[in-house]
Formats: C-alpha cells, structure tokens, sequence
C-alpha cells in the first residue's frame, strides 16, 4: 500500500539530490547525471565517501537485525531512500516473517521504487508514505494506520538528520516520532561527526550540497548522543559505524566518520 501525495513525473533532475547522490555512492543505477556530477565533486574531496556510504548500510542492517531479535516486530524508517537490497524489511522479516515496516521518504524519485519496497513475506507487511521528516506528525498519523503503537516500534533514522538543520529543531523532530511509542521501543540512528572530518574538507562538501539546494550538517558525537536522551543506549553505545558490533562478514571494516548508536526506550 502506498501513500504518495506525489507525482513522480514532477522529480527535479536539473538539481542533485542527497538520496540519489547516495544511491551513486552506494554503486546503484537510479540516480541522473547531475547526481553523479555532485557525488563525483564529493569523492574527490573525500576518497572514502563510498566506504562510508557502505559502513552506514552495513549498520542499517545489523542493527535492524539486533532490534527485531529483541522481539520488535513492528519498524518505522525514515528517510528510507532508494532501494538498496536487503532492505531494512528483508532483513527484519528474516528474523521475523509477520513483521510490519512502515517506509517514510520525501524523494519523489523514491516512488517508482515503491514496489520493490512494499514487497516482503507474505506472512509480514510493508507500507510507503511520501512525507518530509520536518513534518513528523504526518508520519506518526500514517504509522498508526499500519503499526500497532500500543507495542514496540523500531524507529530507524539512517542518515537522515544530517539534512534537518538546527534551525528546524532535529531534536525536536525526534522526540516527537518518539514520544508516540511505548516502552520496549527502539531508536535507531547514525549521523556524521563534526569530529571525523578535517573543516576545510567538509566545508568544501558542505558547498556541493548547497549548489544542490541541500543544506547539511555534521554534529558532534556529544550531539549525536543528544538524540538518545532520555533512552537507554544499547552496548557499545554511539560509536563509529564499523565499531558497532562488528561481524565477520562486514565489505567496510576501516574507521568511517560516522557516528552510530541503538537504545531502548524504557
């Protein structure tokens, strides 16, 4: 089931986008040529942004695994982004075949994935909403439609805050898709650290963006631990992405400039 709100034949291809430039980072196809200008200009600036790029979607897998094997059965992501297998709901239904994910993004371009996104087990059940993050009451409204809030809920934020300026009150936005879910709820997150980079490179980054339309913003690791305030951080806490909880099998095992971290709301 999808809620668009959207056409996608109103997609801005004169502009780069951050999800499509990330779909380019991650080798995938669905991305157009000034995407590719824009994360070409980054990579030069920045070697290990593919690196990066994959350690974040390793995180994103493990720890939805960690989460739906402490019996959530039920997921909201955020800021979802074009389909890169296995997504967050091939990987929690794998755990657990009936479990429910919610899908919630504001490119449009993600749309004409939607299928792909909505297709899971048979026993489980996946729904797209076509919603902005900085307006986190719709996406809240939408969930209660497809999850149960009166049970755990994984909430993932992968990558996402980065692009939520301070001006428009990240935390605020947080609390507010956490204050809905119960005890026994999950908050999954991951955001560039303001310490991991050299400033004359990431200002040089930062500029990209911008001639996309994009503001960005890296926080500190004590403002990315900020977002867990009031949770119970999960062992080994908010740190580096290959840090967390490491496995055998990960493609990215070098240090990346990217903060991490699971809790539990009590």
């Amino acid at each position: 089931m999808t809620d668009t709100g959207f056409s996608p034949e109103r997609i801005d291809t004169g502009k780069p986008h951050s999800a499509r430039m990330y779909d380019w980072f991650l080798d995938g196809k669905d991305h157009y040529p000034v995407d590719a200008e824009a994360a070409e200009a980054v990579l030069r600036l920045f070697p290990d942004v593919k690196d990066s790029a994959w350690a974040n979607r390793e995180f994103m897998q493990r720890a939805a695994r960690f989460v739906a094997r402490q019996g959530v059965d039920q997921f909201l992501d955020v800021g979802t982004g074009i389909p890169t297998e296995p997504n967050l709901h091939q990987v929690v239904q794998e755990v657990t075949p009936s479990a429910r994910v919610v899908y919630a993004d504001n490119d449009p371009i993600v749309l004409r994935h939607a299928e792909a996104l909505l297709r899971g087990t048979p026993e489980g059940r996946t729904a797209y909403l076509h919603a902005d993050v900085r307006e986190p009451e719709q996406i809240v409204e939408y969930a209660r439609e497809h999850l149960d809030l009166t049970r755990p809920v994984g909430l993932s934020l992968i990558a996402l805050l980065p692009f939520v300026t301070d001006e428009q009150d990240p935390y605020g936005i947080v609390r507010t898709l956490l204050d809905p879910l119960p005890s026994g709820s999950f908050l999954t997150l991951s955001h560039g650290g303001t310490e991991l980079f050299e400033p004359e490179v990431w200002e040089r980054i930062d500029a990209v963006y911008r001639a996309g339309g994009t503001a960005v913003r890296l926080r500190s690791h004590a403002g990315v631990v900020r977002f867990f305030d009031g949770l119970e951080l999960c062992e080994p806490g908010v740190v580096q992405a290959t840090h967390w909880r490491p496995e055998p099998d990960m493609r990215v095992r070098t240090d990346q400039p990217v903060y991490v971290g699971v809790a539990r709301k009590p």
